[in-house]
């Protein structure tokens, strides 16, 4: 039985839309993924857009519970039901249909679709909601209709905001299986197993506190889909299911070890972990140090340190993916569309920490031996920093030992390094004019955008508002606000395309448009009022001046990315894009440097692509006729069921609601002007087409003339060379007299760090310093050098406990100066020449004692 199938065509039969999962990165600034299937229709629920024209919906939404508020990470592996990444089978009410509906839905669905035997179900509802009792009296035995206060039985958005009771559906599995203290309903055991939550959304609670009865009450369900599964398969564990254990038998088959008692929570961790990791790598999130890329590392790092704990020592979770996709790819087909490209990122990060897990392991089980009370933040820091263990991943290797770690100095420590990396991740929008915006949109609706046919139109200053997004009738000249025209030829930033600018005219000239963005659905532009004032319900000539040179770094960026494809590969997938008049930037996956060919052969391409002069076409296409026609869909796009497809003949078909030329030639030429990295696994092309080409390209003749004339040579390369050759010739000049007149140095080892610590007659010791560290693999230098009355002392450190920076604050006194430095290099100055004997002996002495 497809229990997927059969949620969303039974809600289908009742007059319900089936509507597609949302991304798990929402257009929501207070969550850092989509966690509950009413995400995607919260603004819905608010009033802050429309009602849809059908006020009925139903989905099987993904849902990631790994970072910011909501996080069930550290319970995974641990217990039956936690899971990082997990479906959400719902359904929704949009001031339509309300308790007596879904309370007879929720019940047929679960007793005739389900088929599950009323003996087993119990149901609870908020204590002083006596009409859900009623009515859930007519299905089920009143003393099996639980009341709970509102830490059980109220659910709310925030703190103010839409909220009301809800009403949840339990399955019971038996005193057999469970029969522990807490194993009744309403206590923490198993037994009891909530499977379907009603949301009756009917009150709005105001910052007094006080709950406003809604004039359109509304629903919100959810069904873990996961923990169905397992009731029907009679299976008392989510692991256990056909969602989970053919992974762990691969699992199984890949480290030829079986599950035991003692270590299927490792086998557990890894199937979740693998579901979780490829859905966040097919909607174009990629491992990274902050944010949603970090909370994808820590999670495949931790799985990673259980295949270690189970005996693998390189990269196996790629081998697991063709048995995901058997399980879950026929529902969600950006697992087989992607599925070369998550295969290449797992393996690529997994080998990153294979590389250092060893080395961390044996740190981490050195201080664990020495450890009495509490881990030391300062492992824990040297862990992270050092060998990639995220804190939590060192928190639940403790777990086990019911140990904590010392996390004041570990916060101490992380503060110190570099102030911390900045905020996780940003959310776009002022959540404070939600209410603004809410406001427009009752009072006008949605404007409408025409800048696909006109880069000038006539159009209705619908309203203004100031810089603080409130609504004013009149901005005066010399102003900054926000215009809304009820036509307007503006394009909003979106898709990686910036937003127009331009200007309002009449018959005299009234305001710059600096800017166009989009809030909530509404479409605005940013205007510096010039020289008379702007009202609302006037009627101006709204002009776009900068749509022509954006719409040809848009349509390179297409061709640019078919001839990525070309030269490197399917695998190749757009990461992220920015397109403005100027240039144009393109991210894309690849787990290295282009060499100079590839980038040639590139560049060649769109320059062929762009001569041959292909018209464009621009077409809306149902989105399954689009995917056929090999249609190119962005990571983590929501998309309807009706598509804008851009198309360049068969070179270029992209899902894309951007502006575009007609015809490729009118790009004109095309330079990449960059290649570097982003992140790991992720590349970066920066280029030029157009007027911004021609200005490139005169740039680069004007400097070529410069260097002509600096070098005195009209044949650049030939001059160069010979500049080249005389340089040379000079250092071997410098290093004979350095050889000559540097005293030997002499050096120790203690394990296998070497020690140098010496007084130097002549040369350069910061190169002597640089030879030295990269001579050895690990190194502590420290040199002196006494010129005329001054002491000159440089100091590195390499892969030590010895930071350079300390080692020179204690030695530089000595001969009467002072410095410091980096912790792996350091330099200082002193005055007193005699004293530098004694400087070179205590120098020795600290670094034997620090090591």
């Amino acid at each position: 039985m497809d229990i997927r199938k059969e949620y969303l065509e039974f809600f289908k039969s009742k007059g319900h839309d089936i509507v597609s999962s949302m991304p798990l990165v929402p257009d929501d600034p207070t969550l850092m993924f989509t966690n509950a299937g009413m995400v995607q229709f919260k603004d819905i629920f608010t009033g802050s857009v429309p009602r849809p024209e059908n006020p009925r919906a139903t989905s099987c939404q993904l849902c990631v519970r790994a970072g910011g508020k909501h996080n069930d990470l550290e319970n995974v592996g641990y217990t039956a039901r936690h899971h990082t990444l997990f479906e959400m089978l719902g359904n929704f009410s949009f001031g339509d249909y309300f308790k007596e509906d879904a309370i007879a839905y929720a019940w047929e669905f679960i007793t005739v679709n389900l088929a599950l035997p009323i003996e087993k179900l119990w149901v609870t509802v908020h204590e002083n909601d006596d009409e859900a009792f009623n009515i859930w009296t007519k299905y089920i035995d009143s003393t099996r209709i639980i009341r709970f206060g509102d830490k059980d039985n109220f659910w709310a958005m925030g703190d103010t905001g839409a909220c009301g009771p809800c009403s949840e559906i339990f399955y019971d599995q038996g005193d057999e299986h469970f029969n522990g203290p807490e194993d009744y309903m309403g206590g923490d055991g198993d037994r009891f197993l909530e499977i379907w939550n009603l949301v009756f959304m009917q009150y709005e609670r105001s910052a007094d506190g006080k709950l406003n009865p809604l004039p359109k009450p509304s629903i919100d369900t959810g069904m873990g889909l996961e923990r169905v599964i397992a009731i029907k398969e009679g299976v008392l564990n989510n692991f256990d299911s056909s969602n989970f254990k053919p992974i762990i038998e691969k699992i199984e088959t890949l480290a030829s070890k079986k599950a035991t008692k003692e270590n299927i929570g490792s086998y557990r961790v890894i199937a979740d972990h693998l579901r979780a990791t490829s859905f966040m790598l097919s909607q174009g999130i990629l491992f990274g140090n902050e944010g949603r890329p970090y909370v994808l590392r820590r999670i495949l790092r931790r799985a990673v340190r259980h295949g270690y704990l189970i005996g693998f020592r390189k990269p196996f979770m790629a081998q697991l993916l063709n048995t995901l996709i058997n399980i879950m790819g026929g529902h969600y087909s950006e697992l087989v569309e992607n599925k070369n490209f998550i295969k290449e990122q797992l393996t690529l990060e997994e080998d990153r920490f294979f590389k250092t897990i060893d080395l961390g392991m044996s740190l981490f089980n050195e201080e664990l031996a020495n450890t009495k009370d509490i881990f030391s933040g300062q492992i824990a820091f040297k862990l992270y920093d050092t060998y990639g263990f995220p804190l939590d991943l060192t928190e639940d290797m403790l777990r086990d030992k019911d140990l904590k770690v010392e996390i004041a100095k570990f916060d101490e420590l992380m503060n110190a390094q570099k102030a911390m990396a900045k905020a996780a991740w940003k959310g776009s929008g002022d959540a404070s004019n939600d209410g603004d915006f809410k406001q427009l949109i009752e009072k006008y609706g949605i404007n409408k955008f025409v800048g696909y046919d006109n880069v000038t139109y006539k159009s209705k200053i619908l309203a203004l508002l100031n810089e603080n997004f409130k609504e004013v009738s009149t901005l005066e000249k010399n102003s900054t606000g926000w215009v809304m025209l009820d036509k307007t030829p503006f394009y909003a930033t979106s898709g990686g395309q910036s937003g127009d600018i331009g200007a309002l005219e009449d018959n005299k000239h009234i305001g710059i448009i600096e800017d166009t963005q989009k809030f909530h659905g509404l479409n605005l532009s940013k205007i510096k009022v010039a020289n008379s004032n702007l009202n609302q319900n006037q009627t101006v000539d709204a002009v776009v001046v900068n749509r022509y040179e954006i719409a040809k770094h848009h349509s390179a960026t297409h061709l640019l990315q078919s001839a990525l494809k070309m030269v490197l590969g399917d695998s190749v997938s757009q990461a992220g894009s920015l397109n403005d008049s100027s240039r144009l930037r393109f991210d894309f996956t690849y787990p290295k440097a282009m060499t100079t060919a590839q980038i040639d052969e590139v560049e060649d391409l769109v320059n062929t692509m762009i001569s041959r002069g292909i018209s464009g076409n621009i077409e809306e296409l149902p989105i399954e006729e689009a995917k056929h026609k090999g249609a190119i869909a962005m990571f983590g796009e929501k998309y309807g069921d009706m598509v804008r497809v851009v198309s360049f003949s068969d070179v270029s078909v992209e899902f894309c609601g951007g502006t575009h030329v007609k015809n490729t030639a009118d790009i004109g030429s095309f330079y990449v002007v960059k290649e570097s990295g982003v992140s790991a696994g992720v590349r970066r092309i920066e280029a030029v087409c157009g007027a911004a080409a021609i200005a490139y390209t005169k740039e680069i003749i004007a400097a070529m003339n410069e260097i002509k004339a600096e070098i005195k040579n009209n044949d650049v390369i030939s001059g160069i060379k010979k500049l080249k050759e005389q340089i040379k010739e000079l250092k071997k000049e410098v290093e004979t007299v350095q050889s000559q007149t540097s005293a030997p140095i002499s050096e120790e080892t203690i394990g296998d760090t070497k020690i140098v610590v010496a007084v130097v007659e002549n040369g350069d010791l910061k190169k002597i310093v640089d030879d030295l560290k990269n001579a050895n693999e690990k190194l502590a230098v420290l040199l002196l050098q006494a010129k005329d009355d001054k002491v000159l002392i440089v100091a590195g450190s390499k892969n030590t406990n010895i930071k350079a920076g300390e080692w020179i604050k204690n030695i530089a006194p000595i001969v009467g100066g002072g410095g410091g430095g980096r912790p792996d290099f350091a330099q200082a100055g002193g005055k007193d020449v005699t004293k530098v004997e004694d400087a070179k002996i205590a120098a020795l002495t600290y670094a034997k004692e620090n090591l």
